[in-house]
């Protein structure tokens, strides 16, 4: 797992060029074009676990999606920052993707740290450092182990159609 530190107001542009927002669909066309005016190792590098550690207002800018289902498929297991734009919080939602508001977290993260990260539990460690943060509802874990919130509607039709036969 590798750590990619970043920090305030990290825009949607950053994250994915808005040039790119009428030409890229798929996760596959996304993907390549990830944060490559703010950091062009990151397309080629990121690795399926990696964390993204942020400092505030993460994700702020226009409302596309992209951004948010390009990290998701780059296998981004969740971004930590001090606090996140709303309208991008919940398209992390929507993709499945995890986010995390821990400031105190972001301060302490040096280089090399090692991160370990429960979500269930709500409990971070930061290189030996113990952090607490509000346990995500078990609905936000649904739609992430469903893959996103269109799958895990799917899922529950179905599952709601087997229980009226």
């Amino acid at each position: 797992m590798r750590v990619w530190r970043y920090g305030d107001d990290i825009n949607t542009d950053q994250l994915f060029p808005g040039k790119y927002t009428y030409t890229c669909a798929t996760p596959e066309e996304i993907k390549p074009h990830l944060l490559e005016d703010l950091d062009p190792s990151f397309a080629s590098e990121v690795r399926e676990g990696d964390i993204i550690i942020a400092g505030k207002n993460f994700g702020c800018g226009s409302s596309r999606e992209q951004p948010v289902v390009g990290l998701r498929a780059a296998g981004i297991r969740a971004i930590i920052a001090e606090s996140f734009a709303r309208i991008f919080y919940r398209a992390a939602i929507n993709q499945g993707l995890i986010l995390i508001e821990c400031p105190g977290a972001v301060h302490a993260y040096r280089e090399g740290d090692e991160i370990l990260l429960d979500v269930e539990r709500g409990e971070l460690s930061v290189g030996g450092k113990r952090f607490t943060f509000p346990p995500l509802p078990e609905e936000i874990l649904a739609i992430r182990r469903a893959g996103g919130l269109l799958p895990y509607t799917r899922e529950k039709l179905r599952e709601k159609r087997k229980s009226q036969e």
